[in-house]
């Protein structure tokens, strides 16, 4: 299969309708077995009790905010490179998303810090490295929809994620660099984890929901944002010329 030839809006519009469903669905199934494992199989934590289990979403959802910025800066260099048109319309598509994540990271961590360090904000390295991660985001799709001229808005949004990426591995690497009031990574790829089995499932399985919803939003967001861009083309407008749900539109998109 050639895959470059999915590097063009026209040709991924259809598959980006083809994978959605999958992706939702199984962000949906995977979510109901993680909150079960993580809510009612696992047991209650002899140190934080009960309210441990809020890492159940916020460990995911940290996690989530800082790979989707990754990949929003692995399409930024192919904007900048190749002035393509399709990378630019991903990353836009996936910056709303990471900074839905980056806000959950951040209003969960508060509310697991109230009873366990007795406030909801304590400007630790952290929490405010990720308070940034999320200005970065709604920076990024303040500045885009800011210039009317779509390439131009498109080459600024792409230094700006540029720029911001080195605040990723700051997030990552806060609790070694700083004196700060989160604990070590309890999972790491060579130290393994310090959880227990069944707390780790429930948070990888949560981990695995949160990637397939990222994912899921993002092929329905860049589809709208095709159809907006390339409204000018023929395709779309035999596109959208079709009632929806008829035959000849499944056949135009089965054509693309």
């Amino acid at each position: 299969m050639n895959f470059y030839r999915y590097a063009s809006p026209q040709t991924f519009y259809p598959l980006a309708g083809r994978m959605l469903p999958w992706f939702a669905m199984a962000a949906v199934l995977l979510a109901v077995v993680g909150l079960a494992i993580g809510f009612v199989v696992a047991p209650t934590d002899f140190q934080q009790g009960e309210v441990y289990r809020i890492i159940f979403i916020h460990v995911p959802s940290a996690w989530m905010a800082m790979l989707v910025y990754l990949v929003m800066a692995g399409y930024a260099v192919l904007t900048l490179a190749l002035r393509a048109r399709l990378p630019a319309m991903m990353t836009l598509a996936l910056a709303p998303t990471g900074a839905l994540m980056a806000a959950i990271a951040l209003w969960t961590g508060a509310l697991w810090g109230k009873p366990t360090w007795g406030t909801y904000w304590a400007w630790d390295a952290r929490m405010t490295s990720t308070l940034i991660l999320l200005f970065l985001y709604l920076g990024y799709l303040a500045l885009v929809s800011a210039i009317e001229d779509t390439q131009r808005a498109d080459r600024a949004g792409a230094v700006l994620v540029l720029v911001g990426v080195i605040n990723v591995p700051i997030i990552y690497f806060s609790v070694q660099w700083w004196n700060t009031l989160h604990q070590g990574a309890s999972v790491s790829p060579t130290g393994g984890s310090s959880m227990a089995t069944v707390m780790l499932q429930g948070m990888l399985v949560m981990t695995l929901a949160a990637w397939c919803y990222c994912i899921a939003c993002a092929l329905h967001r860049v589809r709208s944002i095709i159809l907006e861009r390339e409204g000018h083309s023929h395709w779309v407008r035999r596109l959208v010329a079709q009632p929806a749900g008829s035959p000849l539109l499944e056949e135009a998109e089965n054509r693309i």
